[in-house]
């Protein structure tokens, strides 16, 4: 397990499956993902079996917090399209408890991600995509360290409405800067 100071990232299991695929047909929550059909929990179980041919680097993580000596899982992050030769990998994350919402859980477990590419698997280049709709996912990201990086305009149509992919990215470099200088304050 990956401990931050209040959540720990842990391997998902076969009983998260059910939570995932709630949170997965949420509307608000789905907003920020690329699904637009209702997912069923056959469809959810095929994913996570292919998943366990895959790479345990490229294996999700579930976010959870602690309250008092039990803890609760408020959603999911992971790498995925790792590039060893390159040190590169795409991140991933969303928060499916919506009561959990805007309380920084989300920027904890990107933080611990990012420490945990970097320190452990070595990695040079971090990015994510997210939509330009999702002001507050921007924020957090732009607050952690990621530049903007490019844009796919228009390449995703959600609600009657094409949004603009952004690209964002940390470098090793500028990680290891601002761990520099947040340990200088």
């Amino acid at each position: 397990m990956i401990f931050g100071e209040r959540i720990r990232l842990r391997a998902a299991d076969r009983e998260d499956l059910p939570r995932f695929t709630a949170w997965l047909n949420d509307p608000e929550v789905r907003t920020g993902v690329s699904m637009i059909m209702p997912l069923s929990l056959v469809e959810e179980e095929a994913w996570f079996e292919k998943l366990q041919q895959a790479s345990p680097y490229e294996r999700p993580l579930v976010i959870e917090v602690a309250e008092g000596d039990h803890w609760i899982p408020i959603g999911d992050c992971g790498y995925h399209a790792m590039d060893w030769r390159n040190r590169s990998a795409e991140l991933g994350i969303f928060i499916g408890e919506k009561n959990y919402w805007n309380q920084g859980y989300g920027g904890e477990a990107m933080r611990l991600l990012l420490k945990h590419g970097f320190n452990v698997l070595n990695l040079d280049r971090i990015f994510l995509r997210v939509f330009s709709n999702n002001l507050r996912a921007i924020r957090c990201y732009e607050k952690i360290g990621f530049v903007h990086e490019g844009c796919f305009r228009q390449a995703e149509f959600q609600d009657g409405k094409y949004h603009d992919v952004m690209i964002m990215s940390v470098l090793r470099s500028e990680w290891n800067a601002n761990q520099r200088d947040d340990a200088g304050k």
